[in-house]
């Protein structure tokens, strides 16, 4: 009979239930009373970062080789006014078509530049990740003046169509060649990335793969690379291939460790190195700052070249920039320009 009396009734558990939740009510308006709050647990919203370089190639690149190229290229290819294709400067592989030094001693870095305007006091800009997003490469293209320099990716099956159309609009166009960064493989450019520890033949294979992706560049630069490119022993081969097929080799400044300037220097290539990063903070401040360093490092040197990804905040900052240049004395030229006056 005892233990009966003590079994919960669900009358008795709603009437539990509801003085508990009188008590709660009641404490809490005490402690509003009292203090004049009520504390409660913290909320945060984790708001998704822009998306970086890194992260956007990753995204871009495949694990297979994607749409083959033109086999053989028998006639000239123009993108308006601009060569985009010369069968006297490639070479048709079963791969695609590989740059070449023609016969009568043309370069591609020559015949592919850009025309420059002429001037005491020099810029280059390059901006580099096109071909990765269609959306971003096309308001890129719809922005940035003919005088800035552009960096295509060799993934996108269609890189050839968008090279033609900054080709006809006046840019000069590189090739970016997925390096090896030292974070690799968490950081990983891609299928066809050079590496260090690979040998020299699988290196200039991998090479090959990425200058038959497209035609119409004057010259590469890297893509990631930071390991790479502080590698003199795999360095070296790669850029006397690319001297010996006639193009430039741009270093776009992420490596604070490349010896590509000593190499080049001791190889003989054509060579241009970017004196600093222009969006390492995608703030518009920031970028403007890293601008007029440029403009200065011009003024003391006669020419400066700078990089950049095609963050929308570069491209706008590039933009307007661009368009008051010539008031202050300056010009913006393609980065075979300064290659030339170098060499």
């Amino acid at each position: 009979m005892a233990s009966t009396l003590f079994q919960p009734t669900p009358a008795r558990t709603l009437g539990l239930a509801t003085a508990a939740t009188f008590c709660a009510l009641a404490a809490m308006a005490l402690a509003i009373t009292l203090t004049g709050k009520v504390h409660r647990a913290d909320v945060t919203i984790d708001l998704a970062a822009p998306a970086t370089p890194k992260a956007a190639i990753a995204a871009a690149a495949p694990a297979a080789t994607p749409n083959a190229p033109p086999v053989s290229i028998d006639k000239a290819v123009f993108a308006g006014h601009a060569l985009v294709a010369d069968p006297a400067l490639i070479e048709n592989s079963p791969q695609g078509p590989l740059p070449r030094i023609a016969d009568d001693g043309r370069k591609p870095m020559a015949a592919y530049a850009a025309p420059a305007v002429a001037g005491k006091l020099r810029i280059a800009i390059v901006v580099s990740g096109f071909g990765i997003s269609a959306k971003a490469t096309g308001a890129a293209l719809a922005a940035l003046p003919a005088g800035v320099t552009l960096g295509f990716a060799p993934y996108a099956g269609d890189v050839q169509n968008w090279v033609n159309q900054a080709r006809a609009q006046g840019h000069e166009v590189l090739l970016e060649v997925p390096m090896e960064p030292f974070d690799f493989p968490d950081s990983d450019p891609g299928p066809h990335t050079l590496r260090t520890g690979m040998d020299e033949d699988t290196n200039i294979q991998r090479l090959n793969w990425a200058l038959s992706r497209f035609t119409g560049y004057a010259g590469v630069t890297n893509l990631l690379g930071q390991r790479f490119l502080s590698d003199s022993d795999a360095l070296s081969p790669t850029f006397t291939s690319l001297e010996r097929r006639g193009l430039y080799f741009y270093d776009n400044g992420i490596a604070p460790q490349s010896v590509a300037p000593t190499v080049a220097g001791r190889e003989g290539s054509a060579f241009a190195q970017s004196g600093g990063t222009l969006d390492s903070i995608q703030a518009a401040l920031e970028i403007d700052k890293q601008l007029s360093s440029l403009e200065d490092a011009a003024r003391a040197h006669g020419s400066a070249i700078g990089s950049g990804f095609l963050y929308p905040v570069t491209v706008e900052r590039i933009a307007l920039w661009a368009k008051t240049l010539q008031s202050r004395g300056f010009v913006l030229v393609p980065v075979s320009a300064i290659v030339s006056a170098q060499k």
